[in-house]
C-alpha cells in the first residue's frame, strides 16, 4: 500500500506539467512521494501481536 501512494503522489505531482518541459517531476514531488509513503508505511504496518 505504502508503494501505491507513493506511485500516486508521483502521477498526480506530473499530471498538469507540460509536454515541452519534459514531463520531469521535480524534488519537491519526490520528496513528497516518499514522505507519503513513510507515513502509510508507519500507519499500516503491522503492531506487535506476539502472545506473552
Amino acid at each position: 500500500m505504502a508503494v501505491l501512494t507513493g506511485l500516486a503522489v508521483l502521477y498526480f505531482g506530473g499530471a498538469g506539467r507540460d509536454p515541452a518541459e519534459g514531463g520531469r517531476v521535480s524534488n519537491g514531488v519526490i520528496v513528497l512521494a516518499v514522505l507519503a509513503a513513510l507515513l502509510v508505511w508507519q500507519v499500516t504496518k503491522p503492531g506487535d501481536t506476539s502472545a506473552k
